[in-house]
């Protein structure tokens, strides 16, 4: 058809941002008129759409659910860009899907190329934003769950109308013990700690050798610009010491409790167990802070914005 070639296809994507199969279509549409194509492409909302998904999604929510049977917890971040729009009935209605298709996905599956009312997710996605007229997106959603076979809970906390979100799953040696108020007690105390402190592993053997040798350079580095320095032979006791302090601010168990100061969470937890007379374990916990990793542009400073303006 006269008019319809890669060479328009391409104009057509340069004039309105819009995806290369939504232009070529476009195209088909108008019978390769380039000006009808690029307001089929507008009034269809796709060159908002694809325009929009050049931007930073940041804002949005964090939520999490619990399964009827208690053995595991789900925990998803979907974005948006505006903390106003994320308030609205639309996306929040549409976090509520996207919890119920992480509840029912097999871990690790990538929810975008699920389907959702008979229309496949990320098509879903680029609907909602050319509706709202910001970007949306499926960030990550994580899982923890009661080993199979085993007994326990699983336990989620939502903090701040969901900035940041909690899961964790907790092993017992049976199910009298999972369902005991104090391990119930210790499991919500637990999530409020790891939202509130951060913890980077659940212990410290679960931190890499990277991180470690990476943290005893700093360590050395302090000790070098020490104004009162202490002998070499000295250093390795010195560091174990900042070794231990280190890993009780970032493990969990090792951490604090923010709820019962004096006590470690492991301390609390081994008060769980004797109080429920079996034994609790933590198997695993996952922590989603809405937005954290992603890097937020900057925006011109005010001279600079009264320069565009003035036309300088």
């Amino acid at each position: 058809m006269a008019g319809i070639n890669p060479q328009a296809i391409k104009e057509l994507r340069e004039r309105t941002q819009a995806g290369m199969s939504d232009c070529k279509n476009a195209l088909v549409e108008a019978d390769g008129d380039m000006e009808k194509a690029v307001e089929i492409i507008l009034k269809k909302g796709l060159a908002k759409s694809a325009k929009r998904a050049g931007a930073v999604a940041s804002e949005g929510e964090v939520r999490a659910s619990v399964s009827p049977d208690k053995r595991a917890a789900t925990l998803v971040e979907v974005n948006i860009q505006t903390d106003f729009s994320a308030r609205s009935d639309e996306f929040k209605n549409f976090v509520g899907d996207v919890l119920c298709l992480a509840e029912a996905a097999p871990l690790g599956a990538d929810l975008k190329n699920s389907e959702l009312r008979g229309k496949k997710v990320s098509d879903v996605i680029v609907d909602l934003t050319a509706r709202i007229g910001e970007k949306v997106d499926i960030r990550r959603w994580d899982r923890a769950e009661v080993p199979a076979g085993k007994s326990g809970l699983a336990h989620a906390y939502v903090h701040l109308g969901g900035k940041i979100g909690v899961v964790l799953a907790l092993e017992t040696e049976n199910d009298a013990v999972a369902q005991h108020a104090e391990v119930l007690k210790f499991a919500d105390e637990t999530a409020m700690q790891i939202a509130a402190m951060n913890p980077v592993a659940l212990v410290r053997e679960d931190i890499s050798d990277e991180a470690k040798a990476k943290q005893k350079e700093i360590f050395e580095g302090q000790l070098r610009e020490d104004p009162k320095p202490k002998p070499e032979s000295a250093w390795p006791k010195i560091i174990e010491g900042k070794f231990n302090k280190w890993f009780s601010e970032v493990t969990l168990t090792e951490q604090e409790s923010v709820v019962v100061p004096g006590n470690t969470i492991d301390k609390l937890r081994q008060a769980a167990e004797k109080a429920a007379g079996g034994s609790v374990k933590i198997v695993r916990f996952v922590r989603f802070e809405r937005g954290e990793g992603i890097e937020k542009p900057q925006g011109p400073d005010f001279a600079s914005e009264v320069a565009k303006m003035a036309g300088g």
